[in-house]
């Protein structure tokens, strides 16, 4: 990835600032499906699918977190940013 679009930037911040990461099913209320897979094939970004407990019943999840290449992706956008 040469180059975060402001989306991808806006993502990859709400994710630095969430240690635990946070679920696809929260993060497509406000991102596409797409960025987020993009993000995760450019290696920015983990998914990984987790079971929880919703009213007593197990639940699949997927939480996205950032990872050390996102974190150095922002870095390097913050300084090179015009």
């Amino acid at each position: 990835m040469d180059r975060l679009t402001d989306d991808e930037r806006r993502l990859l911040l709400l994710l630095a600032e969430r240690p635990n990461g946070v679920s696809e099913a929260l993060l497509v209320t406000r991102f596409t499906l797409d960025m987020m897979v993009g993000l995760v094939r450019e290696r920015l970004a983990t998914a990984t699918p987790e079971r929880t407990f919703t009213a007593g019943k197990p639940v699949e999840v997927t939480r996205v977190r950032i990872s050390d290449a996102g974190r150095r992706a922002l870095a390097w956008t913050a300084r090179n940013k015009k």
